[in-house]
């Protein structure tokens, strides 16, 4: 009998443990999806007004030919990310995550991707533009930009906070980093996520949702 009371005991002990850590996991995750996303780089204050960073003014051709800048972005959320066509590293997985993005946000027509080529002298109109026909997807929604090299790599370190620049002891000439920066409709970073990561990628798509929520 004694035996018997102190197995239920024990049984008793641990379901009572599993119970608090569930209603602690509810909790938490409560918390997490109730907290707002936060707003990188620095911020001052105006009068009574905080102003915060945001993306600079910018103006780039996208595989279509057709000029890319902030207004084409205005009242939209984006997703921003750093490459070159003949990347052998991480570009190739930073692609196939960011067709994830793609697909997951296909009925979401405030939601768009930029994707800057930091190899402007080979990645031409044209090559971006057969690029993206590779891919499958629709210049509207997910634009490949070229420009002058210096102001690409301008704004990524400056507005972005993002790695990118040449550099000859790399294999391919160039050091970038992976990251797919979350942009709101106010052009504020709301997000930097490894672009080689799944569960990262994963991360960013549910803050693409909760963005959106939180933008209504």
């Amino acid at each position: 009998m004694r035996e018997m009371r102190s197995t239920y005991f024990k049984f008793n002990i641990q379901h009572l443990i599993l119970q608090i850590g569930f209603s602690l996991l509810v909790f938490c995750s409560c918390i997490s999806k109730n907290q707002e996303l936060p707003i990188f780089g620095e911020r001052k204050v105006v009068g009574t007004d905080t102003v915060y960073h945001t993306i600079a003014p910018f103006q780039f051709i996208d595989q279509d030919s057709n000029r890319v800048d902030n207004t084409t972005f205005r009242d939209k959320i984006y997703v921003a990310d750093f490459f070159f066509t003949s990347c052998r590293t991480i570009c190739p997985i930073m692609k196939t995550q960011m067709l994830r993005v793609y697909e997951a946000t296909a009925e979401m027509p405030d939601v768009l991707i930029l994707s800057h080529t930091i190899d402007p002298e080979y990645d031409t109109v044209a090559l971006l533009h057969d690029f993206a026909e590779r891919l499958g997807v629709e210049s509207n929604r997910w634009h490949f930009v070229t420009g002058i090299k210096d102001s690409i790599y301008k704004i990524a370190q400056t507005s972005y906070f993002a790695t990118a620049m040449e550099d000859k002891t790399e294999p391919d000439g160039f050091i970038h980093s992976g990251a797919f920066l979350l942009i709101d409709k106010k052009g504020r970073i709301r997000g930097k996520y490894d672009g080689t990561k799944e569960e990262e990628v994963d991360r960013l798509i549910v803050d693409i949702k909760k963005l959106r929520r939180d933008a209504d």
